[in-house]
């Protein structure tokens, strides 16, 4: 009995397994996808002010609403701002904003703006311990850690037609008080700073030229004689000679009355 009904089990348990799998969702395949029609002027306006007017205004108008300027060019303005609508999730959503030229008005100037939405998820670093065990193998533990990381589940371009529309009319609102900044002048040079040395002169003789001229045209010039010597100081003149002392008188001197 037991040997009819192990085959049978068998059975039952791959066709169950499969019906399990079976159930899984399957991502539909993408084909012929596409999304853009190039049918709307959503991101695009015209503004009667110069390029670097435009794009000033730009700048004014995303630093009010509390985006983080990351880069302010020319004719080029780029901010970033952070959302947290939950614990787990994580959006962050940037525009560009570059400013054109007209070619019939030198006043005049188109803004393209473009946004971009990217999502993250917060996750758990999951790690795994092995611990060997003799005589069975090593035998691996996943062990959850604590530390977080941000996972980008999505990033695509912004396409909701109001939200540029509430954009361009927040720009217009800052042009009319928007001044181009003045380029920063060059920092004069301090005066205390060492004035750099002179470029030594290097002068190249050609060899055919070095082999035509004469040796004593191509030889050193003699280092400048000396100066004549300073004259000697004069000698010291002699001591004077010593006064002889007075000779003795003779004897006979001496007895004369």
């Amino acid at each position: 009995m037991n040997s009819f009904l192990r085959p049978v089990t068998l059975t039952l348990a791959t066709l169950a397994l499969a019906a399990c799998a079976s159930w899984e969702p399957k991502v539909a395949l993408l084909e012929n996808y596409q999304p853009e029609s190039f049918g709307a002027n959503a991101y695009a306006r015209h503004y009667a002010a110069s390029p670097a007017r435009t794009c000033e205004a730009a700048r004014r108008a995303l630093l009010s609403q509390g985006y983080v300027v990351t880069s302010a060019a020319g004719e080029q303005v780029s901010g970033r701002k952070y959302f947290q609508p939950d614990p787990y999730h994580h959006v962050q959503l940037e525009f560009c904003v570059v400013c054109t030229p007209e070619r019939t008005d030198s006043h005049a100037s188109m803004a393209f703006v473009s946004g971009l939405k990217e999502q993250y998820l917060v996750r758990k670093v999951k790690n795994s311990a092995s611990l060997g065990v003799g005589g069975i193998g090593s035998l691996s533990v996943p062990i959850e850690g604590n530390l977080d990381s941000m996972v980008k589940i999505s990033s695509e371009t912004v396409t909701d037609p109001k939200l540029y529309e509430r954009l361009f009319t927040l720009l217009g609102e800052h042009l009319d008080h928007a001044v181009v900044p003045l380029p920063p002048a060059p920092k004069a040079p301090s005066a205390h700073a060492p004035a750099a040395a002179p470029a030594p002169v290097i002068v190249f003789v050609p060899a055919s030229a070095a082999a035509s001229a004469p040796a004593f045209a191509l030889a050193s010039a003699p280092a400048p004689a000396a100066g004549p010597a300073s004259a000697p100081a004069p000698a010291a003149e002699p001591a004077s000679a010593p006064v002889p002392a007075a000779e003795p008188a003779s004897a006979s001197a001496a007895a004369a009355p």
